[in-house]
């Protein structure tokens, strides 16, 4: 189960970081964050939501793996 999980992180993370339309996306935009300082913020604000939605995913795969280890005990002692 844990295999699946990370294989889905990589691949998310495949997807979101390396997808064309992200490395057409620089433009003013990015030179003005970069030269105020504020892109580290941005990339800090991205990279924070991004470890809460992985410890989020990973809490509830635990969840379901004991749920599941739960339902399998009481039907083998049924």
């Amino acid at each position: 189960m844990l295999r699946q999980w990370v294989n889905c992180i990589m691949w998310g993370s495949w997807i979101l970081f390396f997808s064309p339309s992200s490395a057409m996306a620089q433009g003013h935009d990015s030179d003005f964050l970069r030269s105020t300082g504020k892109i580290y913020s941005v990339i800090a604000g991205v990279v924070v939501i991004f470890i809460g939605i992985s410890i989020y995913l990973w809490k509830i795969d635990n969840k379901l793996t004991n749920l599941e280890k739960q339902i399998k005990d009481e039907h083998e002692t049924n």
